[in-house]
């Protein structure tokens, strides 16, 4: 019997991560337990269980008395002689229990307390692993909808992907296979309540954790993402090493790895930029695809001044404005954008600074911070190439560069 439960005990310990110590401590808890229901009391009934064998013993510590008042404390010194000679009045005897003769109704509680604490621990283990996966990316299978919820079986736990956590027009089939970020692990009585998202951007983060070693390992850095789920996201990343180009390492060969991730996220564009610590460098490069002829951004306010060529306009600025909204959330800037048309009539040229040129371009400097607390980029530019573009510019998908956009 006693291997039969030590065996028991390792397949629990094992399967559910439930340690044995604490399940030989709620046994003995539940002798105690069933001890005080058959006797009425507990207080000086000790359990004592051998952990590597599992052998236990059952008794009760009762006082050497002339005369026994209460046989469930004391015991006489007649008996106590008998036990042992050597024991006299006021001494300890230890009285073997032997836990056979407990009663049905004593004996259930005890089998009732062991499976409580097993059921309270296997939840406390399963809590604890999936807590410490908060914040990441796991697969999971799709079971049912639950409403316009959606719950994901995750193993030996379900997650739930709440409407507000979906992307809009994605649609799930039971037993299929999807990547999920757990949003948060909540402790309830029932077990870990895991809510998970499809639309948080630390999801493409991760993704890019997972498919890129250079992610992974720190030597590409990922210094800011922006995400607007299920149409487009833009990245802008930083090499630690010289010897690696940032965009190239996230993109793969031939485009391999980010479309593997594109694939994940069923289509979702990825716009791949280079981070600048000079913030007119980075909101051109976050303009990107659309070509800048002159950014001014005030590190004080958080606002910057973009002109760009006529028929770059509505490339810079996107479908429905969604270019300039990811770049703005990407440098952390408000970006106000005016084609080449724009800034002239309103001398902002003048205003900023800036040589005209007869042959179509722009005197072309060096980014300085300026006196007052301003960024200026200038890129020399030629109005070449624009037999490609209609004036006023094209839909912005149609103008998409494949080097920044997988």
């Amino acid at each position: 019997m006693n291997k039969e439960l030590l065996e028991a005990l390792n397949i629990l310990e094992k399967e559910n991560n439930i340690s044995k110590d604490t399940l030989l401590e709620a046994i003995e808890n539940s002798l105690l337990t069933a001890c005080k229901n058959h006797f009425g009391k507990a207080d000086n009934v000790k359990v004592t269980m051998n952990r590597d064998t599992c052998d236990f013993s059952v008794y009760a510590e009762k006082e050497v008395v002339e005369e026994v008042e209460d046989p469930l404390l004391q015991i006489s010194l007649a008996e106590a002689k008998m036990t042992d000679p050597k024991y006299d009045v006021g001494d300890i005897v230890q009285c073997p229990i032997d836990s056979k003769k407990f009663g049905r109704i004593a004996t259930q509680n005890a089998k009732n307390v062991i499976l409580q604490k097993i059921r309270e621990e296997g939840r406390k283990a399963l809590y604890n692993d999936w807590y410490c996966q908060e914040k990441e990316v796991v697969t999971g299978i799709v079971q049912r909808y639950l409403g316009k919820n959606v719950s994901i079986n995750l193993g030996k736990v379900d997650a739930i992907l709440n409407e507000a956590e979906m992307v809009k027009g994605e649609v799930f089939k039971a037993t299929e296979r999807i990547k999920v970020y757990v949003l948060e692990v909540k402790d309830t009585p029932k077990g870990p309540r895991i809510s998970a998202s499809r639309t948080h951007p630390d999801l493409v983060k991760r993704l890019f954790e997972s498919e890129v070693a250079e992610v992974k390992d720190g030597t590409v850095e990922m210094k800011a993402i922006a995400r607007e789920a299920g149409s487009r996201t833009k990245i802008a990343v930083k090499s630690n090493d010289q010897n690696v180009d940032p965009v190239g390492a996230c993109v793969g060969l031939n485009g391999a790895r980010v479309n593997a991730i594109v694939n994940e996220l069923r289509g979702e564009k990825i716009d791949i930029i280079n981070w600048d610590d000079n913030p007119a460098y980075l909101i051109e490069n976050a303009l990107s695809p659309a070509k800048v002829i002159c950014v001014v951004a005030d590190e004080d306010s958080k606002e910057a001044q973009v002109i760009v060529p006529d028929y770059q306009l509505s490339l810079a600025i996107g479908k429905e404005g969604q270019n300039a909204r990811l770049a703005a959330r990407l440098t952390g800037y408000k970006i106000d954008i005016k084609s080449e048309t724009q800034a002239r009539e309103m001398g902002l040229f003048e205003e900023l600074g800036l040589d005209y040129q007869e042959d179509g371009g722009y005197e072309d400097y060096e980014s300085d911070y300026q006196e007052d607390g301003d960024t200026e980029y200038q890129e020399d530019y030629q109005e070449d190439d624009q037999e490609d573009y209609q004036d006023g510019g094209l839909e912005e998908d149609s103008l998409e560069e494949d080097s920044q956009e997988k």
